[in-house]
């Protein structure tokens, strides 16, 4: 059986069935009566059985015909719901966005640009994973999340990475410490014979902080190594150390206690980016989504 019948020819049958005239079901659909003809004729051809007696002077619907009329009013409405399931989710009235994002933004950033977005499509379900670079990338493969805010390139055949800012890197200082009553930028040589307080590998706050002492020929070899950016912030307000952090991570948590200072020579920048699984569309509510993180990291 070939079904080559469209949701208008569905609608001239319904026409059809209730007028029960060629005539009027014409002028109802806006075509000449032989149009009407061809297209109960297709009909009837696909599914091989016929649908309405006519004779000269009335058109009935034969025992098929009245089944028929049942079906293609189901297949009318499922077409009208799908119809206006798509607009919904177009117009970001229902859908979901499911997000990864490193913990320093999924504390800071992402909750403000959530915040908004609920606020302005409250039929939108939102979804949020804190975690490292490499498990969010998986997730973007695995289709967890639409995509992942991170500050690593992933560099990988099947990811795309789209830049959306950077952040500089301030040392975090006990208020009492000797560096921290000044307003001046430190060098990075200015502080690597301090105690530190980092992330441990394979953070990209790690990573930077191992480069930027590399670059004076210096090993980098924390004194405490912790996961949690609390937990960081905590140690140095205690006065156990310094701590070298992006100004988003550094954002998370209260200053109590601490004073921060600009980290130079070299002027790192760590970038935040979006990623995403090559070759498939951000839905328009993960586009929109987008639109505010973008807005907030400015």
């Amino acid at each position: 059986m070939l079904i080559n019948w469209s949701s208008r020819d569905i609608d001239i049958f319904l026409s059809l069935a209730e007028t029960l005239s060629f005539r009027q079901t014409a002028e109802r659909m806006h075509l000449s009566q032989p149009a009407v003809t061809a297209v109960i004729a297709r009909i009837e051809a696909a599914l091989e059985v016929k649908l309405f007696d006519r004779t000269t002077r009335q058109v009935q619907l034969t025992g098929p015909g009245a089944v028929f009329v049942e079906q293609a009013q189901r297949l009318r409405h499922t077409a009208q719901d799908a119809v206006r399931a798509v607009r919904e989710v177009a117009s970001l009235q229902v859908g979901q966005v499911a997000m990864a994002a490193m913990p320093s933004l999924a504390a800071t950033v992402v909750p403000r640009a959530y915040a908004r977005f609920a606020q302005a499509h409250p039929g939108i379900r939102l979804k949020l994973l804190d975690t490292l670079s490499g498990p969010a990338f998986d997730m973007v493969r695995a289709g967890q999340v639409d995509f992942a805010l991170t500050a690593a390139n992933p560099a990988y055949p099947d990811l795309d990475y789209l830049p959306l800012a950077s952040d500089g890197f301030v040392l975090l200082l006990p208020q009492g410490h000797a560096l921290a009553r000044g307003r001046k930028a430190l060098r990075w040589l200015d502080v690597a014979t301090l105690q530190h307080i980092s992330m441990p590998l394979p953070s990209s706050v790690r990573q930077y902080a191992d480069a930027a002492f590399l670059e004076h020929r210096i090993q980098f070899a924390p004194q405490f190594e912790l996961e949690h950016l609390a937990s960081i912030k905590a140690l140095v307000a205690a006065g156990l150390g310094v701590a070298a952090l992006p100004e988003l991570a550094a954002n998370v948590g209260p200053d109590t206690g601490i004073v921060r200072r600009r980290l130079t020579a070299p002027e790192l920048r760590r970038p935040i980016g979006l990623v995403t699984l090559r070759g498939r569309s951000l839905s328009p509510a993960a586009s929109e989504m987008v639109n505010y993180l973008s807005q907030e990291m400015k």
